[in-house]
């Protein structure tokens, strides 16, 4: 368990903030809401590639409200909930294991 609180932390790049972050039993999750959702979509967009496959604007459009939500929240007074920073991630996690998996196997097919 120690190995995966201090590899998914640099893994994602993930700032670690206890507010912005999630909770069990007490103890702070190893990566904040939106890495975990990440991870989560991640895991989702893997297994989901060999059952559905989408075209690939799908995949584009779905790394778009993580980026905006992110960018508004930087620059203005705004503050994300955790659920929607989840959320969000989830979906940026799905998009972005999808476009790879999909240029990873357009290269070996014609490469």
């Amino acid at each position: 368990m120690h190995f995966i609180y201090k590899f998914l932390p640099i893994l994602f790049g993930c700032h670690q903030r206890p507010e912005r972050s999630f909770f069990y039993k007490g103890k702070q999750f190893p990566i904040c809401a939106r890495c975990t959702g990440e991870l989560a979509g991640l895991i989702i967009g893997f297994v989901g590639w060999w059952f559905v496959q989408l075209p690939s604007s799908v995949y584009i459009l779905l790394l778009i409200p993580m980026s905006v939500d992110g960018f508004i929240q930087m620059l203005t007074p705004y503050e994300s909930t955790n659920l929607k920073r989840l959320i969000t991630g989830c979906l940026f996690g799905i998009g972005f294991i999808s476009l790879f998996l999909l240029t990873t196997t357009v290269a070996f097919q014609f490469g």
